[in-house]
């Protein structure tokens, strides 16, 4: 459960670090990188730990899955509360294809 904590820790930081700045058109893009940079440092320190307690449990690849897993429902959540965009149902649709991938990973062949 702490992998999972701090890997949506780490997705909050991260989605703010790459799309946050989408709201600020106007600031100049120098400025939106060096302002996503400091962001990101707070997500490696939740993303790094995160895999190191994670890798005694799970392999790299279901970490990577996890990861994605977290991301697209941290970002779907963003872009509806902060960015104001809607969810699509193709969106949805594609969302749920990775989750059934999530099933083939996770699964005991």
């Amino acid at each position: 459960m702490r992998t999972i904590a701090l890997l949506t820790i780490s997705n909050i930081f991260m989605t703010f670090a790459w799309y946050g700045h989408l709201k600020f058109r106007e600031v100049p893009l120098y400025k939106v990188v060096v302002v996503s940079w400091l962001i990101a440092f707070f997500e490696y320190c939740f993303q790094v730990p995160a895999n190191r307690i994670g890798s005694y449990e799970f392999t790299a690849a279901q970490l990577k899955t996890i990861q994605e897993v977290i991301t697209l429902t941290v970002f779907a959540v963003f872009s509806v509360l902060y960015l104001k965009q809607p969810l699509r149902w193709n969106y949805l649709a594609g969302f749920a294809l990775i989750v059934a991938a999530v099933a083939v990973i996770f699964r005991k062949w």
